[in-house]
């Protein structure tokens, strides 16, 4: 393991040898880059399914989005599955192809 003042920079789950001088800063800075897009963009993808199956549910129970919303953050809790993966689930059971989202190549 890496000592504490050296930081290790990660490629994927797998973490990668220590960095030390500039380079290793380097390799650092841009690696902190990268994962917010990394974030932004999952999370993007995430909230997209996630409103399709609030408005999926809005229309079977004929119900506002909060309660929709509630509905679907109950299911999730009582399954022990996570929102987007239940959401996911949903949006699939109602269409004949996965959901696609604006964000994908």
């Amino acid at each position: 393991m890496a000592p504490r003042d050296t930081p290790a920079v990660s490629s994927g789950n797998a973490p990668v040898a220590p960095c030390t001088g500039e380079a290793g800063a380097s390799s650092v800075r841009l690696a902190r880059q990268r994962r917010p897009e990394v974030d932004l963009r999952a999370a993007l993808e995430s909230r997209t399914v996630i409103d399709l199956a609030v408005g999926v549910i809005m229309g079977q129970n004929r119900c506002s989005q909060e309660e929709a919303v509630t509905i679907l953050k109950t299911g999730s809790h009582h399954r022990n599955v996570k929102l987007r993966e239940l959401a996911t689930q949903l949006v699939a059971s109602v269409g004949s192809a996965p959901a696609r989202t604006v964000f994908e190549n």
